[in-house]
């Protein structure tokens, strides 16, 4: 294990970031509980992006974070809908964010869902999975971002409306096994209600990809993630659809990735449950090991957890009083039910308790449902209950927000917030707050086939208790993040860690001081 930047930039940048937070983490070296009040001021500058369109962008909108030429910092590619999506070029410091618009003409493509990053090929360098109104793209990173459709793959995309994609690793593949989400069938002359598409998996045969496979019924997905949920040695799929559409019948789903995939049923300790599913994302909050979900929807989100005694994939809700559910909004006097789209967990104050995220805004014009709804910032407190802050720390808007990125976009050591809007401009915000504690930042790599290590496991031990950390790829509302793991820390200024990598190996426990970044490489 190292630590290391792979530029001489990211390796100053990192130093003096370290120098700035010895200073700025002084009250948890005390010991003294981290307490501080979340702030984020709003940097956008002169970017103006929007996401645009009729019925098919109604839902949507979201962005791919990762870096595209190796200097550490986390570009964005935004989708847009009817209009093109944009590459914006990070060239923040720890004093600010700064964003560049320089998108290639191979990603300046219309009727653009949203898009995620991964290594398809292996070559260490982050590759897009696009996803669109049409036919779906996958298109190859040269390492200074520049993109090209991949050839030789094997991969075929029919013209579908696309909205959630998911990919993992499967040990001695070369490629990645993708999933593909596809909302309503447009070409059904009887829907749209009760017209849900097929989903699709696209399992690898060598260094090409094999016919896809129909993951049928499909119930309208706006949502899927690969998951070893339950540490059981093999990631799994979780769906989550749109009751709006599928109206009756239909269900969340889970596939077991045997050969062939099936669903898990009750027999496997699975419970029924139908909601207006818009997001996915798992972390786990309490240290068992076990990652919580989150559901984001209209109306009431849910977070769920494995119940205690279970032997399968049997989830049960969070209390009401846990402060979850973040179901109506908490500023003005519409007092009809949110709508819930892109979420992310986040420990926005390095106080060690991850908070949540959320994007909220009506679908269009639906009269049952808020049309001023503000995006949520739901802040953990020490007993694992939830209050909500967007209001005092500023990202409280009322346009209607979908996809957004929770991530460290200046390598300051705390989390920043990118949020797509429809019908109105893209929001980029630092987070100030003042008063924070210890933190981690964690990349992975390893050689041969997936050199960014999907599918492992990174645990950091503070002596009171283990934050354990999944890599994957998918959730979120569409789109998602390739970079650092952010961990917050609270009060503790020296931890241990470990790996535990895609194929099971368990790296040594290693001790290692606080308000750093690492890449551990195998």
């Amino acid at each position: 294990m190292r630590s290391k930047a792979c530029q001489k930039l990211l390796c100053e940048r990192v130093l003096k970031l370290h120098l700035k937070k010895i200073t700025a983490v002084m009250l948890a070296l005390t010991g003294t509980p981290v307490t501080s009040q979340p702030a984020f001021e709003n940097q956008t500058g002169d970017i103006t992006h929007t996401y645009t369109g009729g019925w098919e962008h109604f839902v949507g909108g979201g962005v791919a974070t990762f870096d595209c030429n190796g200097d550490g910092l986390a570009e964005l590619y935004v989708a847009g809908g009817e209009n093109p999506a944009q590459l914006l070029l990070n060239q923040s410091s720890t004093g600010g964010l700064t964003f560049h618009a320089a998108t290639p003409d191979s990603l300046a493509l219309t009727s653009v869902i949203g898009a995620y990053p991964l290594d398809i090929d292996s070559d260490g360098n982050l590759d897009l999975a696009v996803l669109r109104v049409g036919e779906n793209m996958l298109l190859q990173g040269d390492g200074a971002c520049g993109f090209s459709p991949f050839e030789n793959l094997g991969f075929t995309s029919a013209n579908r409306w696309t909205t959630a994609f998911s990919a993992t690793w499967k040990s001695g593949n070369t490629l990645p096994t993708l999933a593909f989400g596809n909302y309503v069938d447009r070409t059904n002359e009887n829907g749209p209600f009760q017209a849900c598409d097929t989903n699709m998996l696209y399992r690898p045969n060598g260094d090409k990809y094999s016919t896809p496979i129909p993951l049928t019924p499909g119930y309208c997905p706006l949502s899927i993630l690969f998951s070893d949920w339950g540490h059981q040695g093999r990631a799994d799929l979780r769906i989550s659809n749109d009751r709006h559409y599928y109206v009756k019948g239909g269900q969340e789903q889970l596939w077991a990735m045997e050969t062939p995939a099936r669903l898990y049923t009750p027999d496997d300790g699975w419970q029924k449950y139908m909601i207006w599913g818009m997001g996915i994302a798992s972390r786990d909050l309490t240290g068992d090991g076990l990652p919580e979900i989150y559901l984001t929807s209209m109306g009431d989100q849910k977070m769920q957890a494995l119940l205690p005694t279970a032997t399968g994939p049997h989830y049960i809700d969070a209390t009401y009083e846990r402060g979850t559910t973040a179901h109506r909004p908490y500023l003005g006097d519409d007092g009809r039910p949110s709508t819930g789209w892109h979420m992310a967990f986040g420990d926005v104050e390095n106080n060690g308790r991850d908070d949540i995220f959320i994007a909220k805004g009506n679908v269009e014009q639906m009269p049952t449902s808020a049309m001023a709804d503000p995006n949520n910032l739901l802040i953990q407190h020490p007993n694992g209950t939830f209050s909500e802050a967007g209001d005092i720390a500023g990202i409280a808007t009322m346009d209607r927000s979908r996809g957004a990125a929770l991530v460290d976009l200046n390598l300051d050591g705390l989390l920043d917030l990118v949020v797509v809007n429809r019908n109105a401009n893209l929001e980029i915000y630092r987070n100030t707050s003042a008063t924070t504690g210890h933190w981690l930042e964690i990349a992975l790599h390893q050689n041969g086939a997936n050199p960014f290590a999907v599918g492992a496991w990174i645990e950091v031990d503070t002596g009171t208790r283990i934050y354990s950390r999944e890599i994957t790829i998918g959730g979120g509302h569409a789109g998602g993040s390739a970079g650092y793991e952010h961990f917050g820390l609270g009060t503790s200024e020296q931890v241990k860690i470990r790996v535990i990598w895609p194929d099971g190996t368990q790296g040594d426990w290693v001790e290692i001081l606080t308000n750093q970044i690492l890449l551990i490489d195998r």
